[in-house]
Parts: C-alpha cells; structure tokens; sequence
C-alpha cells in the first residue's frame, strides 16, 4: 500500500490554478455588467454561480486534493466566489432601481385626465318605467301577462268586440302581415298587434277568474314618427275580473297609480267616453303634477304642461263590455270587471318633461344616461 502523496500540488490542477480562477471570476463579473437588464442577469447568474458553473465545478476539485493543499486551494476559490456573488448583487440593485425609475415613467397615471373616457352604460329609461309600473302593480297582486307581438285579427279585433268595418282594422291605422303565397295583406289574417289587449284576451282563454293581470310590450300602429306620436310604441293595460268589481274599484286603482308613480296628493278624474271592449268607458286624467291644479282660473300662475286647465290626460279605461266576457268564455251574469291602458312613453314624457319622443327611440346614449339605471 502506498502512503499518501503530501508533495501534491493544487497548482496543477488545472481548474485550481490561479490563472484559471482569474479567468472565470473575471468572465463572470463581465457578463453581469453587460447584463441590460433582469432577465439577462438571471442568465448570467445560472451560467457564473450555479451548480454547472466554472467556479463551481473548480470547487469541487478541493475536495480531491490532500488535506494539507486544500487550504489554499479553497481560499483562492471561496475569494473568487465572494467576489463574483457581490457584483452580481451589485448589479441586480442596479437593474432594479432603473426598471423601477422606466415603470414610473412608462406607467405614469396622469391624474388630471378625465376618469370616465370609456363612459358607463345606462338602461334605457322605458324599460326602467316599465319595470317600475309592473312593481307598483305586483305589489297589489297583480301577475305579469305577456304575449306575441304577432297576432291574429280575431285576438287583436274581434274578441274585443272592434267589429269588421271598425276603422282601426284599416290599412290607415293596422300594419298586416303579408302572405308569401299570394301577397294578399289582409287574407292572411294575422297583424302587428295594435294594442296589448290580445294578452287580455289570451289570460281570460288561459286562465279562470278571479283574475288581475297587468300586461306590458311593444305595439304597432300606422303612425308617422314626430314629437309625440311613433309607429312603434310601448304600452301596459291592466285587466281585473272578478265578482262585484265596480267603476269605484278602476277608480281607486288608478289613484293609487298616480300616487306611487307620481307622488302623493295626485288624483284621477274620469271623463264618458266609448271604447268598444268597454261598457261603460272612460277617459281617465291625472291631476297637473307640476301646478296641482293651482294654475286653473290664474293668470297670474300659468302651467305650460296643463296649459293651466289642471287636468293631463292619461289614457283609456272602463268596465270590460259583457260581450267581451262571454267571447272568452266568462259568464258576465256573475263575474265583471275593469281595464285601463295607457303609453308608457307618454308617462315617461310627464314624468320627466322629455318633450320629444323622437329622442327615446333614436339610440343616443346622451338621452339614456341621466337616467342612469333608476328613474
């Protein structure tokens, strides 16, 4: 067995020289200060201080030398390592204080600017006038009835007793669905529903009295588009059968209408008048909500809005005609009822003095967001 070689000398190993220890300090220390930024330096980190590295695998050669070399051996390699850590570090602060000052330059929030250059969006306010009015009516135990917006004649016209030649049935006043076949409007039989009276209908077909529905939604008539008439409308109708129900019941709905929606101290009046689908019918009217009657006989306060006679008409009502019971098989010897209906783009113009309607139907999000998502 031979004894240990003591006359070993580290020098000749050739990653231990001092020369060579130099070199990778010095090549690791170059690429750290040619490191632009963080990424490059974490590659230059891996290559100069990880475990593959040159200094590293240097290190791992003091541990073949005799106990006597390696002293020396692991001061040259442990000096060079400290060294190269302390650039590195020096360099990572470095990189990071400039990445910093570029962020807050590059990321500047300029505070003076306006905040709300994507602008928020808003309901459209005869939505929200809607909604409202079903909640004022659900509230009394009312049920939401809905319907298509395409209906036959005998829903739209002859249920509700509009007979035949009524003018109303007219191409002046009724848009008809056209037939492919023979491109004969009326022989088809089917309309743009008018009004959303065909949904009282079909609640009467479905359903059995007692029976309170309020029914919403779009409706088409002839009309040409101006201030205050459209083609294409919203409307609600509200329909009540039950036993005993009398004019005093539609007129205490309808005042109890005018408060929630209006305010307190709002009232109705009824004035005759003649539907078809009613016996006895009505013109209902709500008291001026801006002058509350105060401007009639005054000349000194006159109202604009009710051209001071104190009164804004509001819309159709009456008790439901017998013969529009017994078309949809109620008996009217035991059961009667009332109806009302009204636009709710018209409310919507007393409610917030909007004085064209042209403006609720054009799309400009400068109308709709005032409101906001609450009216």
């Amino acid at each position: 067995m031979s004894a240990p070689n003591k006359s070993y000398d580290p020098v000749e190993v050739e990653a231990l020289k001092p020369e060579e220890i130099e070199r990778m300090q010095s090549e690791a220390l170059a690429a750290f200060a040619a490191a632009t930024d963080l990424d490059e330096l974490a590659s230059a980190k891996t290559a100069h201080t990880g475990g593959t590295s040159p200094l590293a695998l240097a290190n791992r050669e003091i541990g073949a030398l005799p106990p006597h070399a390696k002293a020396d051996a692991g001061k040259r390699v442990g000096q060079a390592r400290g060294r190269v850590n302390q650039a590195l570090k020096v360099r990572q602060e470095e990189l990071e204080a400039e990445r910093d000052a570029r962020v807050l330059v590059e990321e500047a929030v300029d505070v003076t600017l306006p905040y709300d250059r994507v602008q928020a969006g808003a309901r459209h306010p005869l939505t929200t006038l809607s909604e409202r009015i079903e909640d004022v009516f659900v509230a009394m135990g009312y049920s939401v009835a809905e319907g298509p917006e395409v209906e036959s004649e005998w829903l739209n016209f002859d249920a509700l007793n509009i007979a035949p030649d009524h003018p109303a049935r007219t191409m002046q006043d009724t848009f008809f669905v056209e037939s492919a076949a023979d491109g004969d409007e009326k022989q088809t039989g089917v309309v743009l529903r008018t009004h959303t009276s065909p949904v009282q209908i079909r609640s009467m077909l479905d359903r059995e009295p007692p029976l309170y529905v309020i029914c919403p939604g779009r409706v088409y008539r002839t009309d040409e588009l101006d201030a205050t008439h459209t083609p294409v409308f919203n409307q609600v109708e509200l329909l009540a059968i039950d036993e005993g129900l009398t004019m005093a019941d539609l007129k205490g709905t309808l005042d109890h209408m005018v408060r929630a929606l209006f305010g307190e101290g709002m009232e109705t009046r009824l004035r005759p008048n003649y539907f078809p689908f009613t016996e006895p019918s009505a013109e209902m009217d709500m008291v001026c909500y801006v002058c509350r009657g105060a401007s009639v006989g005054n000349p000194d306060a006159p109202c604009r809005t009710c051209s001071s006679e104190g009164w804004i008409e509001l819309g159709g009502c009456g008790m439901v005609n017998p013969r529009v019971l017994t078309a949809c098989g109620v008996d009217p010897e035991k059961y009667s009822g009332f109806a009302f209906g009204f636009g709710i783009e018209r409310m919507l113009m007393f409610r917030h003095n909007v004085e064209d309607m042209r403006d609720m139907v054009e799309g400009d999000v400068r109308f709709t967001r005032p409101f906001g998502m609450e009216i």
